[in-house]
């Protein structure tokens, strides 16, 4: 039989992990997203996947083979699962179908396919897993990973007093290489931001980090670990807790040591990093705009800087998991990572330790929704279906289907089936945070707030948008259970909610939407939710895009999120881009000017005087340039099928890696001149590609040497390298 083409092969992605490419002896590239020698699995019946070459474009069929020892496999035999020939394309996420699985044991596995002409691939490299305890459904977690960083700058400020400059930000600690002939005492400060140039801030504004440890110095030692002291409010019982394994840590980028003495010599000193599996390679993003690519490296930064609890949390104040914090993470680390536990450990983790506001709850469903699309894996779904039909807050609707938390309905009872355990506990409306004066805590009693002098009515518009944009999404889970009138009835009850809000909540005369019922203001907040869920009547839609547009950055880092979906969304993609390369106050160039090297949790310390310098629900553009900016989204769930919609705006030139559960999408793009734009796409095998036209005044699209339909929106792009050219018509 005819062989094909070598393709590439990678593990179970809620499997296995390595860190390392590994060339296999037959030719084959193995890749890893796991590290394998030191991840155990909990699932039972875990899935497995791999990355199918271009060349071989679809695959028709595969075939499995799982065995108890590397002599049975290497012999193409398979005691646990030989899955047969399985006529399918599914090359992502094959639930294992063998015998039982036993706990605490090594398996060995391979896979062949075969393409669309029936001819079949050799079988891959052999690769191993090893179990865990074993039970019922579990998410596997990833391994941490802990790296040292040498100085990037190194001054000598005085006799015995040293500055130290490691050019990021980290979560960790010191390590110190000395040799001292007597015995000595270091004082060493580390924190993130300076006071003056080489002078490390020592009272620094809100939640920005700064330590002082006092070091002993022995003669007889030369390698210590510094160990800094805890902080009991990002360490409580509400906190993340670190692994056993870690010592204790904290973000700081700079360094000073005092009372170095002439008998003491200080050999290296290294920043000891501790975050979650990252793949630096995994993604890139580059353009002709030096600005944006700062901010992209800022954010992609904040993805893996961030992640150092395993789970998303909500910077370094409190380390707890907020809701909204989590969808912001989640899609920022689908546009820089191949790697999908930590999200989905942190969704699941939400089902029993929910976060107080209503909108969070909601949210709850799209971070579901995201995990589903970006792997194709419905196990989350259908394990916690009936509790997800709860974070739709349906209960609380009236008979018009509008929610209020000011209703009777939330009871003890509701609150328990949202997760909250202790009674009393209530859900309340946020909009965006901070609230403004009147609204605020005492830190915040100096600033207007974040949300747009949003007046706070019982019947709110974003919490109205964001329970239809739930039940829309249910009704799809309803789809995957195969329950047809759960489907139906959510379907329904999301036309109920939108008629409602277009007929309540939506000042008629002017176009745009209110803050709420009876209510007479009208915010950045209320109009940018309906437009980023879908909402709007298109009679509506340019009376509520000039509004959005008149109002800037009126919103909070996380507000921005909502605001650049729903700008891109409706193809206001210059006015986006102006927004994501703004060198005001309220932009992400001004955490870079600040001193970050971290997404902030505001836009700056004057609009949030508590604010951390490291909180990734500021890092929108590490989802929003891959998602919107290039347009690429997977159409099907585990990008069988990927949209690449690009709205580059005045861009010359710009390339992106994009990691996905299949591979990796690559793209380039060039403006040759004014009227002329060539797009280079390469799509892993096994993907169907969808490249979308935002520019109605196309004259010509070339597509692989082939002249298009221009009347045509929307065309064809096969597995492996595509070339399209595209002319626009002349502008007099």
């Amino acid at each position: 039989m005819k062989k094909l083409p070598h393709y590439y092969l990678i593990l179970p992605i809620l499997l296995l992990a390595c860190r390392s490419e590994i060339k296999a002896p037959d030719g084959l590239m193995v890749e890893f997203i796991r590290e394998a020698e030191y991840v155990k699995i909990f699932d039972p019946l875990p899935e497995f996947s791999w990355i199918v070459d271009p060349s071989i474009r679809n695959q028709t069929a595969y075939q499995i083979l799982v065995a108890s020892s590397q002599t049975l496999i290497e012999q193409n035999q398979a005691d646990i699962w030989d899955s047969g020939k399985v006529n399918s394309q599914q090359s992502t996420e094959v639930e294992y179908a063998g015998l039982s699985l036993n706990p605490d044991k090594q398996y060995f596995w391979m896979v062949k396919i075969w393409d669309q002409h029936d001819q079949a691939s050799t079988y891959s490299a052999i690769h191993s897993f090893q179990t865990n305890g074993l039970g019922k459904y579990a998410t596997t977690p990833n391994v941490f990973q802990s790296v040292l960083i040498n100085p990037k700058k190194i001054k000598s400020i005085s006799p015995g007093h040293i500055f130290i400059d490691f050019g990021k930000a980290a979560f960790g600690t010191l390590l110190l290489n000395i040799k001292s002939s007597r015995k000595d005492t270091l004082t060493i400060h580390h924190g993130e931001k300076l006071s003056a140039p080489f002078t490390i801030d020592r009272d620094p504004p809100g939640s920005v980090r700064y330590q002082q440890v006092v070091q002993s110095i022995d003669p007889n030692k030369s390698v210590y670990q510094i160990k800094l002291p805890s902080d009991p409010r990002n360490t409580g019982e509400s906190a993340v807790q670190l692994p056993d394994s870690f010592p204790v840590i904290a973000p700081f980028r700079y360094c000073e040591i005092e009372g170095i003495s002439e008998t003491t010599i200080l050999k290296a000193i290294q920043q000891m990093m501790y975050h979650h599996y990252f793949d630096n390679d995994a993604s890139y993003f580059i353009s002709s705009d030096t600005i944006l690519n700062k901010v992209w490296n800022l954010c992609k930064y904040s993805m893996k800087a961030t992640s150092f609890c395993g789970l998303y949390i909500d910077g370094d104040r409190e380390r707890i998991p907020y809701e909204a914090d989590a969808l912001i993470n989640q899609l920022g680390h689908y546009g820089t990572d191949r790697e999908y536990s930590m999200a989905r450990r942190t969704n699941e983790y939400f089902m029993d330790h929910p976060t107080w506001p209503t909108e969070w709850i909601l949210q709850t469903v799209l971070l579901f929704y995201y995990d589903y699309q970006y792997t194709g894996n419905p196990e989350s779904i259908k394990k916690y279906y009936e509790k997800l039909k709860y974070k739709t807050l349906l209960d609380l609707a009236r008979e018009d289907g509008l929610i209020t938390t000011h209703s009777e309905k939330l009871t003890d009872e509701l609150m328990a089936k949202l997760g909250f355990s202790n009674p009393g506990q209530r859900i309340r409306d946020i909009v965006d945070w901070p609230p403004s004066q009147q609204e605020s805590r005492a830190e915040f009693a100096s600033i207007s707030g974040e949300r747009d002098n949003y007046e706070m009515v019982p019947v709110n518009t974003v919490v109205n948008s964001f329970h239809f944009a739930a039940l829309k999404l249910m009704s799809e889970f309803a789809g995957i259970m195969d329950r047809k009138e759960d489907s139906l009835f959510y379907r329904k009850r999301a036309d109920l909610v939108k008629t409602s809000i277009n007929e309540k909540l939506i000042d008629k005369a002017k176009g745009i939407y209110v803050d709420g019922e009876n209510a007479l203001h009208s915010s950045l907040h209320a109009n940018i939710f309906p437009l980023a869920f879908g909402i709007v009547p298109e009679a509506y839609l340019d009376s509520v895009i000039v509004f959005i547009k008149s109002r800037g950055m009126a919103c909070s880092v996380y507000g921005s999120q909502f605001l650049l979906d729903a700008l891109y969304d409706a193809g206001e993609d210059d006015y986006a881009f102006s927004l994501l390369t703004a060198t005001h106050d309220r932009s992400w160039w001004n955490m870079i000017r600040s001193g970050s090297t971290i997404s902030m949790e505001a836009w700056d310390m004057k609009y949030k005087p508590n604010s951390d310098w490291n909180h990734a629900w500021g890092a929108v553009p590490a989802n929003i340039i891959p998602r919107q900016l290039w347009g690429i989204k997977p159409l099907k769930p585990g990008f069988e099928s990927v949209q690449i919609r690009p709205q580059l705006s005045s861009l010359e030139k710009s390339r992106i890696k994009v990691p996905t559960i299949r591979g990796f999408i690559i793209a380039e793009f060039t403006k040759e001149r004014a009227n002329r734009q060539k797009y280079v796409i390469h799509l892993p095998g096994n993907m169907r590609g969808h490249f979308q036209i935002m520019d109605k005044e196309m004259a010509e699209i070339i597509i692989n040497n082939k002249i298009m339909d221009n009347t045509q929106k929307e065309f064809p792009l096969s597995p492996g390298r595509n070339h399209v050219d595209i002319v626009v018509k002349s502008r007099i």
